[in-house]
């Protein structure tokens, strides 16, 4: 187990949104997020008090978050130093980065020299099986989305919250570091061989009570060239009987490619639900959650008026506004 609280390292992160993990955990598990620690040229600032190594042993950390998801998931020569000096000083370090903790000859040897833990939650523990396809009893909710990092894991966790506070049965499914970081269990799917990417999310999600739901967090994206692999294992293997559609407005081109133009709530539509219908022919898209955390309020609720009229389906910001409308329709299949 990973011990409690967390000093969450943003490193020289460029933007909030690589340092998507940190605010993951500040936004979901505020009482482990007790500070962060950011190298100089850090563009992101989670409004967390700024802790050096001795602060943060004063305030009772336990262990030290890798708060960054960047690209190719690589631990950057330049916090070597940082992490080298958290376990010198007593603390763990958790990540959940494709690039090892244990795999760094540097901080493997500290570790052993200080008796301090290294928690790498992107590597698979269970021998997963290939997917089958065989219909399971409970229902499932997929959240997908335009591109990546546009709200697909808040959406599911919002639901969660929303529909437990209601007196319904809903389990939020983690299938990415964030996720796993947040809630302690899940499947880090992105690490899982392609072979069994779909099985580990039948794995996940077994048999339940007819009225129980899953709310499988979402990765990536059907139209983003880098990964949209694991969306269609979550697609299949998730046998969704709901999707949400997710999507963030403001943006201009893909996330991390430049050359690709966003793609509509429509296109995503139409592209998502013949390919769960593959899995599940009763699938069906159920409701949209918006991205508005670069809007104003008045503009946020325009716009999902807007959305609502273009679409027919229900919208909201589910973790602006709550997502009530989304497990309305949820209850309503």
């Amino acid at each position: 187990m990973i011990e409690t609280p967390y000093l969450l390292f943003l490193g020289d992160a460029p933007d909030m949104l690589a340092a998507k993990v940190a605010i993951g955990i500040r936004d979901w598990r505020p009482e482990n997020a007790l500070g962060q620690l950011r190298l100089p040229g850090c563009g992101a600032d989670l409004g967390l008090p700024d802790m050096t190594l001795a602060e943060a042993r004063a305030a009772g950390v336990r262990t030290v978050v890798v708060g960054v998801a960047n690209r190719g998931g690589v631990i950057s020569p330049a916090w070597k130093k940082a992490l080298v000096m958290a376990l010198e000083e007593g603390f763990d370090l958790a990540s959940g980065l494709h690039n090892l903790l244990r795999d760094e000859p540097d901080l493997r040897a500290v570790a052993e020299a200080t008796g301090r833990a290294l928690h790498d939650v992107r590597v698979p523990e269970v021998a997963y099986p290939i997917a089958n396809g065989v219909k399971r009893s409970g229902k499932r909710c997929l959240a997908v989305g335009t591109d990546c990092s546009v709200g697909k894991m808040y959406t599911a966790m919002a639901m969660e919250r929303d529909m437990r506070a209601a007196g319904l049965k809903a389990t939020f499914r983690a299938t990415g570091q964030t996720g796993i970081l947040i809630t302690g269990d899940g499947v880090p799917l992105d690490a899982v061989v392609a072979d069994f990417m779909a099985g580990s999310i039948e794995w996940l999600t077994p048999d339940n009570d007819p009225d129980h739901w899953d709310l499988i967090e979402g990765q990536g994206s059907l139209f983003h060239i880098s990964y949209s692999g694991v969306t269609l294992a979550l697609i299949h293997g998730g046998q969704p009987d709901a999707l949400i559609l997710c999507h963030e407005p403001t943006r201009t081109h893909m996330r991390g490619l430049p050359g690709h133009a966003l793609r509509s709530l429509a296109e995503l539509r139409d592209t998502a639900l013949p390919l769960a219908r593959i899995a599940n022919p009763a699938c069906a898209v159920v409701g949209v959650s918006i991205n508005t955390q670069h809007m104003t309020e008045a503009e946020a609720r325009a716009y999902l008026d807007g959305v609502e009229t273009e679409t027919g389906l229900p919208a909201t910001d589910p973790y602006r506004f709550g997502a009530q409308k989304l497990v309305a329709a949820l209850a309503a299949i």
